[in-house]
C-alpha cells in the first residue's frame, strides 16, 4: 500500500489546485468576516481558534465530534495520527499516534451512534476504534493494488458506513453485519463514474459525503465539477442535486444538519458555504458564503452546539501536499466559527 501514496499525493495536489488561486498569506488566529452570499449580507461571522494541535508537521484534514461527550477528534493527512480535544481544552492531545496500525493518512473521521470512531486511510481502507481505550475494533481494506484515494465517510442511522473514493468515483459501504464481523474487503456499493461531469485527467471527483439525519438519503460532492449528488441507500438510485445560487467547486467536507442545512468547506477558495436542501434532497439553494484567509485552506467542518468547527489544514505551506505559497506553517489549529 505504501507505494500508492506518492500517486495519491500527486492526485491530491492536482485536485486541490484545479481552477483555484493560491491561498492568501496566513491570517491572525482570530478575525471576523462578513458573509457575502445572497441572503447573508450584514450578518456577522466570528472566526477564532477553538484549540491547537501539537506537532510541527500535522497538516490536519478530518474532524469528528462525539455528541455524547463533547470530545472532538482530528486526523493528520501527513502521518495518520488522530488527535483528541476534550471539552474546554485549548490544546488537543494525541489519541492514536502517527502510523497506528500502519496508517499513512487520517482523512475522513466520524463518530457513530455507538460512540465508535471511524478513521479512513486514503491508501488502504478504514479502521474503527473504541473511543475510551483506543483499541481497534474493526478494519476494512480495499482489495487489489490499483489507484485509489479513500477520502471521506458518513454513517447512517441504521449503522451502515459509506465512504467516497476520489480517484475511482465510487462509494463503498460497510454494513452493520460486516462491522460485527470485524474485518473484510471494502467493496463499492455505488459507481458514479458514468454520471459525473467529465474532468481533467488527474483531478479528484467525489470528496465529502454526509447523511440525512433521518437516513433517507446521502449527499456527496464532486469537488472538481462542483456538483452535488443524492444517493438513495434503499433503492440505490443516484441523481444530481439541482443547485441554485452557486456551485460546490473545491468543496471538501460536508455537514448536513436537521432541517436540511448543509455546510461545506471549499478548501483552496478559503470559503465556507451554507445551503438549504429540500426535504427530499433533490434541490439545494445557496444561502450564504464566508470567505476569509483566516480559514487557512479549510478541508472539513463539523457542527457542534453554538458554532462550527473548521479544520485549518495549511496544505499550501512548506511540507504540505499543495504547491507551497512560501513559508513554514504556523501552529496548526481548528477554527471556531460563530454566526454561520
Amino acid at each position: 500500500m505504501k507505494r500508492l501514496l506518492p500517486v495519491a499525493l500527486l492526485t491530491l495536489t492536482a485536485a486541490l489546485t484545479l481552477g483555484a488561486a493560491p491561498a492568501p498569506a496566513p491570517a491572525p488566529a482570530a478575525s471576523a468576516s462578513t458573509g457575502d452570499a445572497p441572503a447573508g449580507r450584514g450578518v456577522r461571522t466570528d472566526i477564532s481558534t477553538a484549540f491547537a494541535l501539537p506537532g510541527e508537521r500535522v497538516f490536519p484534514e478530518g474532524i469528528a465530534a462525539d455528541p455524547r461527550s463533547g470530545t472532538v477528534y482530528v486526523g493528520s493527512y501527513t502521518n495518520g495520527a488522530v488527535y483528541r480535544a476534550l471539552p474546554g481544552a485549548r490544546t488537543a492531545e494525541v489519541f492514536l499516534p502517527p502510523g497506528t496500525d500502519g496508517r499513512h493518512t487520517a482523512n475522513g473521521l466520524r463518530v457513530d451512534g455507538h460512540g465508535r470512531l471511524w478513521v479512513t486511510d486514503s491508501t488502504a481502507g478504514v479502521s474503527v476504534y473504541d473511543t475510551r481505550s483506543g483499541a481497534r475494533l474493526a478494519h476494512f481494506e480495499i482489495p487489489g493494488s490499483g489507484p485509489r484515494f479513500l477520502n471521506d465517510l458518513a454513517v447512517t442511522p441504521d449503522g451502515a458506513a459509506y465512504l467516497t473514493d476520489s480517484v475511482r468515483a465510487v462509494v463503498y459501504r460497510v454494513t452493520p453485519e460486516q462491522l460485527a464481523a470485524g474485518s473484510g474487503p471494502l467493496l463499492p456499493a455505488y459507481d458514479l463514474s458514468g454520471l459525473l461531469t467529465p474532468s481533467p485527467a488527474g483531478s479528484f471527483s467525489l470528496n465529502g459525503i454526509t447523511a440525512d439525519p433521518a437516513g433517507r438519503f446521502l449527499l456527496t460532492v464532486d469537488m472538481t465539477a462542483g456538483d452535488l449528488y443524492r444517493i438513495d441507500p434503499v433503492s440505490g438510485a443516484v441523481s444530481r442535486v439541482a443547485l441554485t445560487g452557486g456551485d460546490l467547486k473545491t468543496a471538501d467536507g460536508l455537514d448536513l444538519a436537521p432541517g436540511g442545512v448543509l455546510r461545506a468547506a471549499q478548501n483552496t477558495r478559503n470559503t465556507l458555504s451554507r445551503w438549504q436542501v429540500s426535504a427530499d434532497g433533490t434541490r439545494a439553494r445557496l444561502v450564504r458564503t464566508v470567505t476569509d484567509p483566516a480559514l487557512q485552506i479549510p478541508t472539513t467542518l463539523v457542527r457542534v452546539p453554538g458554532r462550527t468547527l473548521v479544520v485549518r489544514s495549511q496544505f499550501d505551506k512548506d511540507g504540505g501536499p499543495l504547491p507551497s505559497t512560501g513559508g513554514a506553517p504556523t501552529q496548526f489549529t481548528v477554527a471556531s466559527v460563530r454566526g454561520f
